[in-house]
Parts: structure tokens; sequence; C-alpha cells
């Protein structure tokens, strides 16, 4: 099995090709667009995508932890994490791709 990366230029270039504009201005969209996706997610902490899924920033506590080469202890320090949640149409989607 050949696997592949979608790329942000493969994204423009897609972006440019079905809608008909040139790639420059497919580019600002898609980059306006992640931006508007960074900064909700630093002030909101959650996006919703209807039929994509959601992503949510949540909050870690400290906790202890363990080194696995060594077994030595050692605090975790609190952090937020960016989490995805998929929906069920895109999970279905996919699972019938892969079927």
């Amino acid at each position: 099995m050949t696997t592949t990366t979608l790329t942000r230029a493969d994204i423009i270039d897609t972006l440019a090709r079905e809608v008909d504009i040139p790639r420059h201005q497919a580019t600002a969209f898609l980059e306006a667009t992640l931006e508007t996706m960074i900064v909700s997610l630093m002030e909101h902490d959650l996006i919703k995508l209807s039929s994509f899924g959601s992503f949510n920033v949540r909050q870690k506590t400290k906790r202890v932890g363990r080194n696995p080469k060594t077994g030595k202890e050692a605090v975790i320090t609190p952090r937020r994490v960016l989490s995805f949640k998929p929906s069920q149409y895109l999970r279905e989607k996919v699972q019938r791709r892969k079927g």
C-alpha cells in the first residue's frame, strides 16, 4: 500500500483548479482560513466543522510520569493540548474507503 501526504501546496492547487481562481488568491484564502482557525483555538478553545469534526483545546494538569529509558519519575508540567474528534459522517466515509 502506498501512502501519500496531502500538502498545503496540494490544497492550494486543488482550490485554484476547482474554484477557478488564481493560485495567489487560493493561497491567500487558505492562509486566512488557517489563521482564523488558529486564533479561534487560542481564544475560544473550540472549532466545529459540520460533517468534518471538532477541534478543541484541553488543559492537562500537572502529573508524575516516568522516563521510559530509566524508569525514573519526572514531573510533567501542566499544558494545553489540541485534540480532534471526527464527525460520524467523516468516520463512515473513511471506513468505507478502507473496506
